[in-house]
């Protein structure tokens, strides 16, 4: 019988289930998301690994974050911070080996994918998360988990006010580390007014779903390509995937027909492979 258990659980953790993703659209986080989160990471025994490299104060920032993972009953919690090429150093990845949870901190989305894309230390994240690793991250962490990024930027708005239009060839967009493939997210979304933003990028990109997730607000999404919300606030979905008549007028504004919408809140579901919310 011991031969056989130790050859199951051997072919169960090649076989792992992916982990969850547990999204975070910025701004404070409730007490109740963040006992949540350990608890889904583990508890008592979760092993958080903070990455704040999008902040401009990132060592405070990783022991703020550390400080509440453990204030909530982590078992453990460090931060990784690294510059130049020391995402590619072994001894550095292989802090990564016991996380139940890889957590990405907010600041500037794209000082994170400066620092990590095409790295072996985000080789080693992927592999935790299809290990079953929890990967989270809020605001600028949130950016970064469609594999298209809103990076913040626009082209051609030179207003004081961002994003005042819904045109095509303004939204600024790069490679994001791609943990979501369905959908572009954006973050402190209606506290913000990021809609015109977000609708601009599914008009140019419309097979993926815009998600936009509001402040103390989080979706955790399963395997299976189902999220739940999570928080105070809401998640808004654009569809433009059954979109007509897409047309620039002479001003350079979007029309269209056809979009559709959806603003869900605290435990809802929405299913992200069929486009719809789960009943």
């Amino acid at each position: 019988m011991t031969k056989y258990l130790i050859v199951f659980l051997m072919i169960s953790k090649m076989f792992a289930a992916q982990g969850d993703l547990f999204i975070i659209g910025g701004g404070k986080r409730p007490s109740s998301m963040i006992h949540h989160l350990v608890e889904l990471s583990g508890g008592e025994k979760s092993h958080f690994i903070v990455i704040p490299n999008a902040s401009s104060d990132p060592l405070d920032v990783a022991k703020f974050q550390i400080n509440q993972f453990l204030t909530h009953g982590a078992g453990h919690a460090e931060y990784i911070y690294f510059k130049d090429n020391s995402t590619n150093i072994d001894s550095v990845i292989n802090k990564l080996e016991k996380a139940t949870c890889i957590f990405f901190s907010g600041g500037d989305q794209r000082l994170l994918a400066a620092d990590l894309l095409n790295s072996k230390l985000l080789e080693k994240v992927y592999k935790q998360w299809n290990r079953g690793c929890v990967i989270s991250g809020t605001s600028a962490g949130a950016a970064v988990m469609s594999e298209l990024m809103i990076t913040g930027d626009e082209s051609k708005n030179e207003s004081e006010y961002p994003f005042i239009t819904i045109e095509p060839e303004n939204v600024i967009l790069t490679a994001g580390f791609g943990f979501v493939k369905q959908a572009i997210i954006d973050q402190h979304f209606i506290k913000r007014n990021r809609q015109n933003r977000l609708i601009s990028v599914i008009l140019e990109q419309p097979e993926l779903l815009g998600i936009g997730i509001d402040e103390s607000t989080a979706i955790q999404v399963h395997e299976n390509g189902i999220f739940e919300v999570i928080g105070k606030n809401s998640v808004m979905i654009f569809d433009a995937r059954k979109v007509k008549d897409i047309v620039p007028d002479s001003n350079n504004n979007y029309s269209a027909s056809n979009i559709i919408m959806h603003i869900l809140t605290n435990g809802q579901k929405f299913d992200l492979n069929k486009g719809k919310v789960k009943k």
